[in-house]
């Protein structure tokens, strides 16, 4: 499934809006997601190379703010359970990791 511009604008944006929210470095996220802060920026822009890397990228930040007590601020596009989307490998967002 691909996004619009629209919504890949929008995506972005919201990812980048919970990642400031989380205060975060890319070196610290690269560091928790097993991967360089390279790569998290390319995940920040939707530059991926597997669909399910924005999500891995979501729960980590929610998992940051839950961690911190406060609220994700809300995703247009990546709502709810990945599993209900038959196109995503759970299995590779439940790891955790952008490598």
């Amino acid at each position: 499934m691909s996004l619009t511009i629209i919504e890949r604008r929008n995506t972005k944006k919201e990812l980048a809006a919970n990642f400031n929210l989380a205060g975060v470095t890319l070196e610290q996220a690269a560091q928790d997601l097993a991967t360089t802060s390279e790569h998290v920026e390319a995940v920040l822009q939707l530059q991926v190379d597997q669909i399910e890397e924005p999500w891995i990228l979501r729960n980590y930040l929610n998992k940051q703010l839950a961690a911190q007590g406060k609220t994700p601020l809300p995703y247009s596009r990546l709502q709810g359970d990945p599993a209900v989307h038959w196109f995503l490998n759970t299995d590779l967002i439940a790891k955790g990791r952008l490598n």
